[in-house]
């Protein structure tokens, strides 16, 4: 009888190694053929296939659901892939592997220009390893983009209020000069109307200038944007 039971639970050892080396076999299968996807032949979706068997047997295990984000990337299906490292995270323990989720998931954020979240995505991958650089340039790159997406929604905010304001004065000097219409007016000098004439002509060139300075403004901001991108490599498969 004692002997029976031995065997038995040796054999249910056994099963268990079994049953975790088929789990990790799923992802390894999967990982192998997302390096083929690398070198230039697409197996990515052969990988999903694998990564979904692993997690049929441990939906909680977040190593093959964070590869498997990975994989719907290369598939070109960011949304999918940000909701497996949302789930991966939830489940995840270890500093290291949280911070390449964490990072991973600011990357796709900052490739929507959803800034704000993005920053706190870096944010926690930097709380998690403070040492990754990768993260830290991000997290600045985003910061900075940010800044300027609200400077630029201030200035379209400040914009509409001008626009008002303008279109409230337009309409006050156009009841002005109806008034003023309405009014015998006396005949201007020749002089006063070449003052008049050299003003506008002063007040223009201001405006063309104004103009001129602000255009400048824009196109550098566009280049330093254009040379200035972010570092948007997804950290490795597990």
């Amino acid at each position: 009888m004692k002997r029976y039971l031995i065997l038995l639970f040796i054999s249910m050892a056994c099963l268990g190694t079994l049953e975790a080396q088929t789990l990790r076999d799923y992802v390894r299968r999967g990982n192998r053929l997302m390096l083929d996807t690398l070198g230039g032949s697409d197996f990515s979706e052969k990988a999903i296939v694998q990564y979904k068997k692993a997690l049929e047997k441990d939906s909680t295990f977040s190593i093959p659901r964070y590869n498997l984000g990975n994989a719907l990337i290369r598939q070109g299906k960011p949304q999918d892939a940000m909701a497996e490292y949302l789930t991966a995270a939830k489940y995840e323990k270890d500093k290291q592997r949280l911070s390449d989720i964490y990072h991973n998931m600011g990357v796709l954020l900052q490739a929507s220009k959803k800034y704000n979240e993005a920053v706190e995505c870096y944010k926690e991958s930097l709380r998690n390893d403070p040492s990754n650089d990768e993260t830290r340039y991000n997290y600045v790159l985003a910061k900075w983009h940010l800044k300027n997406q609200q400077d630029d929604s201030q200035d379209g905010e400040d914009n509409k209020e001008d626009k008002q304001e303008q279109q409230k004065q337009e309409e006050k000097n156009k009841e002005e000069g109806q008034q003023k219409q309405e009014q015998p007016q006396p005949q201007q000098s020749q002089s006063q109307q070449q003052d008049k004439s050299e003003m506008s002509k002063e007040n223009a060139e201001r405006l063309l200038q104004a103009a001129m300075r602000n255009e400048k403004e824009t196109q550098e901001k566009i280049q330093r944007q254009q040379q200035e991108s972010p570092r948007r490599r997804l950290q490795k498969q597990w």
